[in-house]
């Protein structure tokens, strides 16, 4: 194992609780600084970046209890599945956004992002739009936030993978 990887599979839980929070932050920056509200498959991507995060926390706690140690494949395994589930989601994302496939019918955000000026709008006989999962709302070197999150989620599920590989080397 490279000696610059190895640092991160030893402390891989930590990293993936780290790597989840910075997803999450991103994601609600996009949404608060960027005003992109999240499409539906956007939420569920949130979502599970949550899981992986708790059970990252889980893990980080676990394996620090009297005979925890032994669990660490399991936690290290378990956000691999987890991750590989948000490459899958970011995948058919992406494929709905450059109309692969259709998305999910009822592809409408059910948050609270309507501003004070929208609803006035809509009072005034606007319609509104909400975010729907087959437009990329944002766009950078080709790749929509969902590409993005595919790659993202693709490279934790390698890396948990690794880790997976480096504790069953240790025993």
């Amino acid at each position: 194992m490279s000696g610059l990887i190895t640092p991160f599979l030893e402390r891989w839980r930590l990293t993936a609780f780290v790597s989840s929070l910075l997803m999450l932050a991103i994601a609600h920056a996009f949404e608060t600084f960027g005003g992109l509200a999240p499409c539906t498959l956007c939420l569920r991507a949130r979502e599970v970046y949550w899981v992986a995060a708790a059970v990252a926390l889980a893990g980080m706690l676990v394996v620090r209890t009297a005979n925890g140690a032994r669990f660490k494949v399991v936690f290290d395994a378990l956000l691999a599945l987890i991750f590989a589930a948000s490459v899958g989601l970011a995948v058919y994302h992406a494929g709905a956004e450059w109309k692969f496939w259709p998305g999910p019918t009822a592809c409408a955000s059910t948050g609270a992002s309507v501003s004070a000026g929208d609803m006035a709008a809509l009072l005034n006989g606007a319609k509104l739009k909400p975010p729907a999962c087959d437009e990329a709302a944002w766009v950078f070197l080709g790749l929509s936030m969902a590409g993005w999150n595919a790659l993202v989620s693709l490279k934790l599920t390698i890396f948990s993978l690794l880790a997976v590989r480096h504790e069953r080397a240790r025993r």
